[in-house]
């Protein structure tokens, strides 16, 4: 693989086997330098073995992947330095005092921000005499953002960082990363399963499903993809396999209701072909049009 310096995340034909299980399947992907990333799927599609393996803690079954430019498989301690990593259990020394741990990071980090930490950790109530294993959820959450932040990384990588915490405290993750300076100087890669987070915070959403990408470009453009039709049908309506790019099919209040992709007015045409009447195009939110969408691609685990 030639590396790209356009790029923070490349992989070229990665796999990874469980056994039988085949977890990443020749995956390729390229996740350009700048903006925030979405990474989404279903369980099992993978995004977990694809962060240990970009991350270096575990190795591929073939293929390649590389970040900033360099084979994971051969971090150094001053790649890892680039990088920063908040995951969903926010690990940290319970035992340890909140101002030992960033003094300890300060020591770690030649480039060491405190303006971007003190932005950071400011929107939670943290006291430096605090200890870790004292701290709430949201605010380990908080407090493992502004220690990532504050090493100023080129790659910031969230894994599910606001899993399990209450509505509040995800606010308050989300406004620290978007109004972060800090932020502004990253790429970033998040990977989330709440649907209304990605479409606040990313510019680019990656779609993975059982190993491979089905879909990368802005949220905005993958929604546009999606449509919502009403129309009375009378009986049971076509069958199912005929109606073009179906993603969902319910019948609602004597309604049918059509979730499409990649269909235009010609599917109003369709549906009166088939005896509809009073047809009508809703809006879809992300949220809907992205689960229809891995429901759909949703198929048996890849065996050998």
């Amino acid at each position: 693989m030639n590396p790209s310096n356009d790029c923070v995340i490349e992989t070229r034909a990665l796999s990874k086997r469980y056994g039988r299980k085949l977890a990443l399947d020749h995956l390729d992907l390229a996740i350009p330098r700048g903006r925030i990333h979405a990474i989404v799927g279903a369980n099992g599609a993978g995004k977990s073995t694809l962060f240990r393996i970009l991350m270096g803690f575990l190795p591929p079954t073939s293929g390649e992947a590389r970040i900033l430019g360099r084979d994971s498989q051969s971090l150094t301690p001053q790649d890892r330095a680039r990088i920063g990593f908040v995951n969903e259990e926010h690990t940290l020394p319970n035992w340890m005092r909140v101002s030992q741990v960033t003094t300890m990071q300060k020591h770690q980090y030649a480039r060491w921000n405190q303006q971007a930490f003190d932005s950071v950790i400011g929107h939670y109530h943290v006291l430096p005499e605090q200890k870790v294993g004292q701290l709430s959820r949201g605010e380990r959450a908080g407090f493992n953002l502004a220690l990532a932040l504050a090493q100023r990384p080129e790659l910031l990588v969230l894994d599910e960082p606001t899993l399990g915490l209450d509505v509040v405290a995800k606010r308050a993750f989300l406004e620290s990363l978007l109004y972060s300076n800090a932020a502004d100087d990253c790429t970033v890669v998040y990977c989330s399963h709440q649907m209304e987070e990605i479409e606040r915070v990313a510019d680019n959403l990656i779609i993975l499903e059982r190993g491979q990408l089905k879909h990368m470009s802005a949220p905005e453009d993958f929604t546009a993809r999606v449509s919502h039709w009403v129309a009375d049908v009378p009986f049971k309506g076509p069958e199912l396999h005929s109606v073009p790019g179906l993603l969902e099919a319910q019948r609602l209040d004597g309604l049918h209701h059509y979730l499409v992709l990649d269909q235009d007015a010609g599917f109003e045409r369709f549906l009166r072909e088939v005896g509809a009447r009073n047809v009508q195009s809703m809006p879809v939110s992300l949220d809907r049009a992205v689960n229809a969408f891995l429901a759909k691609n949703h198929a048996a685990p890849a065996v050998a």
